[in-house]
């Protein structure tokens, strides 16, 4: 997971509403226990005319050319802006990943499912909530505009239009801090390591029954 500070990228506005988990990552890509390699695989029905499987080479894809993600002028997006509703259906934390694999690093929207927007952030993906009237403003720009890019700075939690015009969101604190810093559940855990062993170390000295050495 990699912090989250100051981002500026260029936008590609997913003009749907209710985007639920199996269109951003199919179920047949779940298979994997990895982390790993998901990105390929975003969007994947929308974004190939082809059926996609697991492990298949996207060099050997046919590429739906009427899909925004597939359009040169969006190539190297790193905002996503949606629609309400996104990421509904299935709690499958796999959505996020593919987001962050393929280069977004945040979405904008009206709403989000609940689950779909707890696991972003534990994940290093900032879903922002603007209103309907911002978000539709965002679409008609984005679209009007090759090159379309904003600029979203976490700690003041503004998002800054290319004319200048700041538009605020929320966010709770505690998100805030473990994106600026960079922290997942794990990594949450692991600052306390010392604490962690320390008291492990007693735990053995008062009852080390507890220790099992394995003999082969």
């Amino acid at each position: 997971m990699q912090k989250f500070t100051l981002l500026k990228g260029l936008v590609a506005p997913l003009d749907r509403e209710n985007v639920d988990t199996d269109a951003i990552i199919p179920k047949q890509f779940l298979k994997s226990i990895r982390k790993t390699g998901f990105g390929p695989n975003l969007f994947d029905e929308w974004r190939y005319l082809d059926a996609g499987y697991p492990g298949q080479d996207p060099a050997s894809r046919r590429p739906n050319p009427d899909f925004i993600l597939n359009q040169p002028r969006y190539q190297g997006a790193s905002i996503l802006l949606a629609r309400k509703n996104f990421g509904c259906g299935s709690s499958r934390e796999h959505a996020p990943w593919a987001l962050d694999q393929y280069g977004f690093r945040a979405i904008i929207a009206p709403s989000y499912a609940d689950i779909f927007f707890n696991n972003s952030f534990k994940n290093g993906l900032l879903p922002i909530v603007l209103s309907e009237a911002q978000v539709a403003q965002l679409f008609d720009e984005a679209a009007a505009f090759p090159g379309y890019t904003l600029t979203i700075d976490l700690e003041r939690q503004v998002v800054i239009k290319p004319d200048g015009i700041e538009l605020a969101f929320d966010i709770q604190p505690f998100r805030k801090y473990c994106l600026l810093n960079a922290l997942d559940d794990i990594g949450l855990t692991l600052r306390h390591a010392e604490t962690i062993r320390a008291f492990e170390n007693q735990r053995l000295t008062q009852k080390p029954w507890l220790a099992r050495t394995l003999i082969a």
